[in-house]
């Protein structure tokens, strides 16, 4: 499921002189905060309607802001999740590996990929089919060749589960008892396995609250060489974990070197 833009090559949503200088004004002032995003976005459509091609964190992006938070805040913040970003990249040397579990459309996973460079590998683990195809569009514009996306829900099984999305964020899809459609799903050490990575320099996590499904058995099952050495996990759907995962990292020797507005920030002691 992919979007006729993305046969367009980069570039050719390019932002249009009135959207640069909205976008400029975001940038340099606080209007690049959260509560201030959708209203810029609806303004941004307005003059010109459609995604915007654009620079983040060293990548290129087609970002279609209208539907996506995360889109929102790579066009308008060029400081978008800089704190976990900078924790990762700390842990993750050139040529180390890389693990994004719950991918989006690679804010993540294609910015690490620079990082690691062309001898690092990234593991980009994404189930939405259109979040997939626009990290595919991303990783292509930034001419990467060490990424490789996992079309899957990570979880506890390997076979299928469903997700649903919310309407007016895509970024915000989610695995769901009730509704949605049928994705493929895989263990994360069936992924690992599968794609021959030996050990993990850093992992990113965020699943909407699947968080725990996806580690606590990944950790009971996996050899501690496959263990990540730094995890930065997203912890506000902390309620709908079945089982504390941070509490359990920490229990098998992890300590925690921070935490953002979002996320945990863990080391491997």
């Amino acid at each position: 499921m992919s979007d006729p833009l993305d046969n367009k090559p980069f570039g050719a949503c390019a932002p249009n002189a009135a959207q640069r200088a909205v976008i400029s004004a975001a940038h340099n002032s606080g209007l690049k905060r959260g509560a201030f995003r959708p209203w810029l976005s609806r303004l941004l459509n307005l003059l010109g309607p459609g995604p915007i091609d654009a620079q983040y964190q060293g990548a290129s992006f087609r970002l279609h802001h209208l539907a996506s938070g995360t889109e929102r805040g790579a066009l308008f913040n060029p400081d978008y999740n800089l704190p976990e970003l900078d924790f990762l990249r700390e842990h993750a040397p050139r040529g180390g590996a890389f693990v994004d579990v719950g991918a989006n459309v690679g804010t993540y996973a294609v910015s690490l990929s620079k990082h690691v460079g062309d001898n690092g590998r990234v593991i980009a683990i994404e189930p939405h089919p259109v979040s997939g195809a626009r990290l595919a569009f991303n990783a292509r514009a930034s001419n990467l060749k060490n990424l490789t996306l996992i079309a899957a829900a990570a979880g506890d099984i390997d076979g299928e589960l469903m997700i649903e999305t919310d309407g007016d964020n895509l970024g915000a899809s989610h695995i769901s008892n009730s509704g949605g459609f049928k994705v493929p799903a895989k263990k994360l050490l069936t992924v690992l396995n599968e794609n021959g990575i030996a050990s993990i320099d850093a992992l990113k996590i965020d699943v909407e609250g699947y968080e725990d499904r996806v580690l606590v058995p990944f950790f009971r099952n996996a050899p501690k060489s496959l263990w990540p050495k730094a995890v930065a996990i997203e912890h506000l759907e902390r309620d709908e974990w079945q089982s504390d995962c941070l509490k359990d990292m920490t229990a098998r020797g992890y300590g925690i070197a921070g935490k953002t507005r979002s996320n945990t920030l863990l080391v491997l002691r």
